[in-house]
């Protein structure tokens, strides 16, 4: 079967000489839900730039279910991977949720009872429909977050792509956000420094260090390699123990195929 994503040597250098990405191999098959980890400056943000086609590669190629990430292609490569940065407010920008819904469907030339139509459906999916007629800078934080997601997944991708979604939240909204994702039918790459949360959502994780991968397994095997751990300086919260807290269970616990 064809990888939703397919990352075959992707090398990369930012204009000041820096190798951010050196020979990076990353194949993600639809439906799975991957956390990709790494300390700061492991080339992770570089790596999802590329995605969309907002870096081109040095070396090395990109392909979602099969298309190249090559300029002809940008317009579709970019409804398949939607990105949901950090900052809710970096995707917020129209004066209702309705409006900033619409906006990329809009976009792609849906009007009137369609354009409606995806609008709703992306806000139930979010548990943000009632809050549709409101300007987003009088929802909490927590909401906003919701709304970003909603904006992206109006544009039906195939990969969903998750900057540090746990950020800023409060418990609450923590776990409901985790739960929408739980119910998505989407593929997701989450990038995250919250390590719990990796493990609570993604069964695989993939660890990239110094701008190359150095560990893609189940998410559980990963947090409990203490030598992994250390060798790349990702450090569990205190108190959390994965061996304690236990291994995921349920057919989502088993590794990828292929």
């Amino acid at each position: 079967m064809t990888p939703v994503l397919d990352v075959r040597g992707l090398a990369y250098a930012y204009p000041d000489g820096h190798a951010a990405l050196r020979g990076v191999d990353l194949h993600v098959h639809a439906g799975e839900r991957v956390a990709l980890l790494g300390p700061n400056g492991a080339g992770k943000t570089t790596l999802v730039l590329h995605l969309n086609g907002i870096h081109t590669p040095e070396s090395g190629t990109v392909a979602v279910s099969g298309l190249p990430v090559e300029k002809e292609h940008l317009a579709e490569i970019r409804r398949r991977v939607g990105i949901v940065f950090q900052d809710p407010d970096d995707q917020l920008f129209m004066g209702s949720v309705r409006d900033d819904v619409a906006f990329g469907p809009a976009n792609l030339g849906l009007r009137g009872e369609a354009l409606e139509q995806r609008v709703l459906e992306a806000l139930d999916q979010v548990g943000m429909a009632d809050f549709r007629d409101r300007p987003p800078h009088h929802l909490s934080f927590g909401q906003r977050r919701r709304v970003a997601v909603a904006t992206v997944l109006a544009m039906r991708p195939e990969i969903l792509v998750l900057d540090e979604p746990s950020s800023n939240l409060d418990p609450a909204s923590r776990r409901e956000l985790a739960d929408i994702l739980r119910g998505l039918d989407v593929t997701v790459l989450m990038v995250t420094h919250d390590l719990p949360y990796a493990l609570e959502l993604c069964p695989r994780a993939v660890v990239l260090s110094e701008g190359r991968v150095v560990a893609d397994g189940a998410t559980y095997d990963v947090l409990t390699d203490d030598a992994l751990m250390r060798a790349h300086r990702l450090e569990l919260p205190f108190g959390f123990d994965p061996r304690v807290t236990g291994r995921p269970t349920g057919p989502e616990s088993a590794p990828p195929a292929g």
